[in-house]
């Protein structure tokens, strides 16, 4: 019997958290938007032997990164120090499940993702900028970690102004290269992103 689908993974991130039966379980709900990041790294080259496990982990840690510093979409209505438990929790119940899949290049670009995250939160615009990382990593994990990349990471190490235009330009020319470019634009816009700007 198929597993779900790539376009599933929040509903089976909902279902695996209400089947644990643990102090989340009575605050999960149902997302009615799609997994658009989870659906973005599942069209990948990188992804293509296990596509609906890469949806679901991406989900799963994009919705512990949001429990943490935005609105998550599957666990609703935690009050503040369940919701960082419950958002560390989910951390790490993605890194391991990658980790299980053998893709220790990925373990470590969504480890420096979720550092990263952190990192932008305390600054002017950090949202904006932590949306234009997520959409560069998802994009990395999906199709690789290059140079490219990585001294798109250090414009954000460095605080520089035009951090989320490199990340996106970066972003904008790997997918389109690896042909993911329509996934990247819907994933974008998920967030809010203006793919051409870097910023809403």
């Amino acid at each position: 019997m198929a597993g779900p689908a790539p376009k599933d993974a929040l509903g089976a991130l909902a279902e695996q958290l209400r089947a644990e039966d643990s102090v989340i379980s009575p605050h999960v709900r149902d997302a009615e938007e799609a997994p658009a990041l989870g659906l973005l790294v599942s069209v990948g080259p990188r992804a293509a032997a296990a596509p609906a496990a890469y949806a679901l982990l991406i989900e799963t840690i994009r919705e512990g990164y949001l429990l943490h510093y935005g609105y998550p979409r599957v666990v609703v209505g935690a009050d503040r120090d369940l919701a960082l438990l419950a958002g560390d929790y989910l951390y790490a119940r993605g890194l391991e499940r990658l980790a299980e899949l053998g893709d220790l290049e990925a373990v470590r670009e969504l480890s420096d993702l979720i550092s990263l995250s952190a990192q932008v939160q305390a600054e002017a615009d950090g949202g904006r900028l932590a949306d234009a990382l997520w959409l560069a990593s998802a994009v990395a994990v999906a199709v690789g970690v290059g140079d490219e990349h990585e001294s798109a990471k250090v414009a954000v190490r460095e605080g520089r102004v035009e951090a989320p235009a490199i990340l996106c330009g970066v972003a904008r020319e790997i997918a389109s290269r690896a042909g993911i470019f329509d996934a990247l634009a819907r994933a974008a816009d998920s967030v809010g992103l203006d793919l051409s700007e870097g910023r809403a």
